[in-house]
Parts: C-alpha cells; sequence; structure tokens
C-alpha cells in the first residue's frame, strides 16, 4: 500500500493507532539498538511497543517423499521468526510497558510498510541481517520512508544503549540536545508539530533549520541573471522572519519546549549531517519544493541515512488535524 500514490495527505490519528510504536527486529545490534530507541519512544509517548519480526517462505522442490523434511518448511520458518522475535525480550528487562511479539510473514520492507497503517512510529536501524535493516540501504532503500503511513526513524549504527538497568535504562533524559527539524517551505505545519511532539516526549528543545543554496549553485539559465551576495542576505533574513515567527507559534502552543531558529547557507542535506552529531532528533520530510526534502527521495537520502550522526526520523504526507481533537465532542 503505497503512501505516496495519492496527493491526498494520509489521515494520521495517533489515538486510533493500536501497534504503538513499531520496530523491526531480526536479532542484530543494530535491530537492538533500534529496539531501545523505540522503547524509550513508546514509554515517552505512553504507548504500546510491538516487536516485529518477519519471514519468508521459499518455493521448495523434493525429488521424492523420503526428503519431505519432519516439519512443513513454512511452519519451520514461523517458529525461527517467533525465536527471533522472542528474542527482544532479554533486551527489554525492566521495560516498564506494554511490549507485543509478533511474527509476520512476508518481505521485511512490505510488513513494516503494511502495520504502519496501524502505529504512530515506525523504527529500524539502518543496516542489519538482511530482514528490516539490511534492505534500508539496499535496493529498496527508499520503500519505507516514502511508502509508510507514519514517520520513520531510522537509528543509526552509532547509537549507544545506556548501561543502566530498569525503567532508567528506557527513560529519556531531558537536556540540551534538540530536535532539529529540516524545512524548507512545503509540509512544515506537520513536520513542526511533530517534531515539537517529539521534543516534548523527549524533554529537549526544538530548532527549526532552513537551508538556502549558495551562490555558487545558482544557475543562471534559471534566472536572468546570477543573484549577487547582497541578494541572498536579504532572502535570508525574509526568510528567518518568517522561522521565527513559527518558532513564537510553536512557543505559545507548547511554552515547555525551548524553540529556535536559523537560515543557514549551504547544502541541505551537509548541513542536516552536521546538526545531526549533537541533535536528540532529526526530522525530515519525503517531499519538498526543494532539495531538503525531495532529495530524501533520490540519491541524496541513502548518504543522509548513512552519513546521520544521530537519529533520523522522515515524515510523509500526513493529514495531522485529528491530533488533539477531543473524541468526546463531534466535529
Amino acid at each position: 500500500m503505497p503512501a505516496d500514490d495519492s496527493s491526498t495527505p494520509l489521515l494520521f490519528d495517533p489515538e486510533s493507532r493500536p501497534v504503538g510504536v513499531l520496530v523491526g527486529y531480526d536479532g542484530s545490534d543494530q535491530a537492538i539498538q533500534a529496539l531501545h530507541y523505540a522503547a524509550t519512544m513508546a514509554l515517552g509517548i505512553g504507548c504500546r511497543l510491538t516487536v516485529v519480526s518477519a519471514f519468508t517462505v521459499p518455493v521448495m522442490v523434493y525429488p521424492n517423499m523420503a526428503s519431505l523434511p519432519p516439519v512443513p518448511e513454512d511452519e519451520a520458518r514461523a517458529a525461527a521468526s517467533r525465536q527471533v522475535a522472542a528474542g527482544a525480550l532479554p533486551h527489554l528487562e525492566g521495560y516498564p510497558g506494554e511490549v507485543a511479539l509478533e511474527s509476520v510473514q512476508g518481505d521485511a520492507a512490505g510488513v513494516l510498510v503494511e502495520l504502519s497503517a496501524l502505529a504512530r512510529l515506525a523504527v529500524v536501524g539502518s543496516r542489519g541481517r538482511g530482514g528490516f535493516l539490511g534492505r534500508l540501504l539496499g535496493s529498496v532503500s527508499e520503500a519505507l520512508p516514502a511508502h509508510a503511513h507514519c514517520p520513520t526513524v531510522v537509528v543509526p549504527a552509532g547509537y549507544v544503549v545506556p548501561e543502566t538497568t530498569g525503567r532508567e535504562r528506557f527513560t529519556q533524559v531531558p537536556g540540551t540536545e534538540p530536535v532539529v527539524v529540516g524545512l524548507d517551505g512545503s509540509e512544515d505545519s506537520t513536520l513542526t508539530t511533530l517534531a515539537q511532539r517529539a521534543a516534548a516526549a523527549a524533554g529537549a528543545p526544538l530548532h527549526l533549520l532552513q537551508a538556502i543554496p549558495p551562490l555558487d549553485t545558482w544557475s543562471s539559465s534559471a534566472l536572468a541573471a546570477v543573484p549577487d551576495q547582497q541578494f541572498l542576505d536579504r532572502q535570508r533574513e525574509e526568510l528567518l522572519a518568517l522561522l521565527e515567527g513559527e518558532a513564537r507559534a510553536l512557543r505559545d502552543r507548547n511554552p515547555e519546549v525551548a524553540v529556535t531558529a536559523s537560515v543557514e547557507v549551504g547544502d541541505p542535506v551537509a548541513l542536516l549531517v552536521e546538526r545531526s552529531r549533537d541533535a536528540r532528533l532529526t526530522v525530515v520530510g519525503t517531499r519538498g519544493r526543494g532539495r531538503m526534502m525531495s532529495a530524501l527521495l533520490g540519491s541524496v537520502s541513502r548518504g543522509l541515512l548513512e552519513r546521520a550522526q544521530g537519529p533520523v526520523m522522515v515524515v510523509p504526507d500526513l493529514d495531522i488535524s485529528r491530533i488533539g481533537h477531543d473524541r468526546r465532542r463531534p466535529r
């Protein structure tokens, strides 16, 4: 079920998504990292953590009855997948939230995309054993971020799982490391709203970042004349004024989250990669008018996900009008 085949945004009502935080698990080191990150998010949000292992059943050809296995191949694969999912439990020792283990037959990316329609958030590591995680940077690298029905977080190999125990191990410690959201003037309301919710759950500040290309990347073929530095400075000031207005609106909406803004000259992906070194989370969209978001569906997306030093959240085109709606009152 591709999420981007229609121009209509996907309705995103977190309260109606029973899967909660969805994490793909294959037992690899990065699956364990993704599992921990997903657990901290689920605990911070206050929802279910669903751990999913996927399996496929190849077509087997047996020359005679004597060569048939004692256990049918599909049953053996399903049992092995359930065992993989159960292997997540020791890594969740002391976790106080609700946990569901699922074993689902199907292609790893397809399984996650399908279940994402019932999830608030999907989480995967950047690499793995070829199940969920190994696929992200392979031939279907954009399948999950581009087609998911909910925001997707990719956890990098450098993510550090704390050595504490019990609830403390899964509790996000408030700090100064910001949630950084990359903006380009489109889908900004959805991105900033979800980024602010992530910042609130983590006890972190929020930083709005917009990039404009340097002068040497402007093409005279698209403009009557290549702009000069004065034009670039003026554009930067105008964009910053708009961005600071958005920051004020966000602070009014939730005064507990500190919000700052900046407009920087440079390649948007390079700027985001650099910011990700100190960010709690870096948030971008799947589409946009410029290179900031649209790059995620092209060759630059791989560079961003591979080079990011911290978790990256990719947000699809969502209708978030139901967020915060009181179900007891008719619309």
